[in-house]
């Protein structure tokens, strides 16, 4: 058998590319390098433009072209990179060499010394991996959630006085209504991806272990923490001053566990919407052309809903390993981070994925309203909590003589239908105020909703 030609061994990169492949512009390897070269030559700039070493700052024009290495990067950036690290065997090395490349195209020589200056690869990777995942996140998978989001908010109001019977424990419960069940996903989400928003990007620039010792060797005067802070916060990023030779990845931590989160929230609810399209709550609009099944030409598959299950899975599990992994580094610095975060662009990849399978899957789905209605006419039974608990107020008030009210509806609801005929008559026969038994014969499963329409609105 003969080798198949060069393929993706992802279906990140294969078949799903089209979905996810704005990730890739910042969490590839080439999207890492891109920023490498950003911190090197923005480091390299600030250093001049502070006179350090009797250098002067660098005439604006060169700047720009300088500038250009990173805003134009592109293939041939990426080939000559992969050319050197094959040499060098460093990817960090690598970018500097480069950043040194294109100083000597310029006339820069003389500054050349100055790239990755007093730096470790630490303080390159820390700045790079903020940057790449900050954009990431805030360009590309934060707006997929909050889109979401919206889908759910847009089907919350449209659904908000559409009675349903719940299901609590699977079994026929209190009803509520579809617009507040969906809203609740809404506001979880909504909670979580503002934890997200405020969370903090953080980046170290101080040296092989944290001390900026190579630093003062070079120019004691300097206040080197001042300028590490004030370049770090000018890339955007916030500043770790107290860190080993690694900023510490708490940051990232944080921003996994709470993207995990979140992917569990979603999972939630594509369980639900599986279940309630099971139920036939929800219909499937047909897509022109599809296929649901190779031998049943009758079914549409919920596959947006499955899909976006197994990808929440796979995500969830990939960054609970990037959590578990990057809180921990031995003594001033380990390995294990670095083969760990090359792996944030497929959990982020892979939860970008399922975003996409909700936001088609709830545009794919229409309530079902004669089936909600239908659900609810035979199930008049849950409103032996109605009726229990008017009793209760009705004994309290000093209007009613029974007692045990709970075991009374017990006996006459549990295990066994009751029909609307069946509820008025025993309603009828309660010793009960009028007012109260007024009450009762108003109510209906269908009506039986509390303050779901008004708890919609309110989210």
């Amino acid at each position: 058998m003969t080798a198949l030609p060069p393929q993706p061994l992802s279906p990140l990169d294969g078949r799903y590319r089209a979905a996810v492949g704005a990730l890739a512009d910042h969490l590839s390897e080439a999207g890492l390098n891109r920023a490498r070269v950003e911190v090197e030559v923005e480091w390299l700039i600030a250093l001049t433009d502070h006179s350090l070493f009797g250098t002067t700052p660098i005439a604006d024009t060169d700047k720009a072209r300088l500038r250009s290495l990173y805003l134009d990067f592109g293939q041939v950036e990426i080939d000559w990179l992969a050319e050197k690290e094959a040499v060098t065997r460093h990817d960090v090395k690598a970018v500097e060499y480069l950043v040194r490349h294109r100083l000597a195209e310029l006339g820069l020589d003389g500054i050349a010394e100055l790239t990755h200056f007093a730096c470790t690869s630490e303080d390159i990777n820390s700045a790079s991996y903020a940057l790449t995942v900050r954009r990431a996140v805030e360009q590309v998978w934060m707006p997929a959630l909050r889109g979401v989001i919206a889908s759910l908010d847009a089907l919350a109001a449209r659904h908000r006085d559409a009675a349903m019977l719940s299901r609590t424990h699977g079994q026929p419960a209190t009803p509520t209504t579809m617009g507040k069940e969906l809203a609740v996903f809404a506001r979880r989400l909504t909670r979580v991806a503002d934890q997200i928003a405020g969370g903090e990007y953080l980046a170290k620039f101080s040296g092989a272990t944290g001390t900026w010792s190579a630093h003062l060797a070079a120019e004691p005067d300097a206040d080197w923490v001042a300028l590490s802070r004030a370049f770090i916060e000018g890339l955007g990023l916030d500043f770790n001053g107290l860190t080993t030779q690694i900023e510490s990845h708490d940051w990232q931590v944080e921003l996994y566990d709470r993207a995990r989160h979140a992917g569990g929230i979603l999972h939630n609810l594509a369980t639900d919407v599986w279940t309630y399209i099971s139920l036939g709550y929800f219909s499937q609009i047909p897509v022109a052309g599809a296929t649901g099944s190779s031998t049943m030409p009758h079914k549409i598959n919920p596959i947006r809903f499955e899909n976006a299950e197994a990808n929440l899975e796979i995500s969830g599990g990939l960054f609970a390993t990037l959590s578990q992994t990057l809180v921990t580094s031995r003594l001033q610095r380990d390995l294990t981070d670095s083969t760990t975060q090359r792996n944030i662009g497929v959990a982020f990849g892979h939860s970008l994925l399922a975003l996409d399978n909700l936001q088609r899957g709830l545009g794919e789905i229409a309530l079902a309203q004669p089936v909600l209605d239908a659900d609810l006419d035979a199930n008049w039974e849950v409103l032996a909590e109605a009726i229990q608990t008017v009793v209760r107020a009705e004994i309290t008030a000093g209007r009613s003589q029974i007692t045990d009210p709970y075991a009374m509806l017990k006996d006459l609801t549990r295990g066994r239908r009751v029909g609307a005929a069946e509820l008025a008559e025993f309603v009828d026969g309660l010793d009960i105020g009028d007012a109260a038994k007024q009450r009762l014969h108003a109510l209906t499963p269908a009506t039986y909703t509390g303050l779901a329409s008004r708890l919609v609105d309110e989210a």
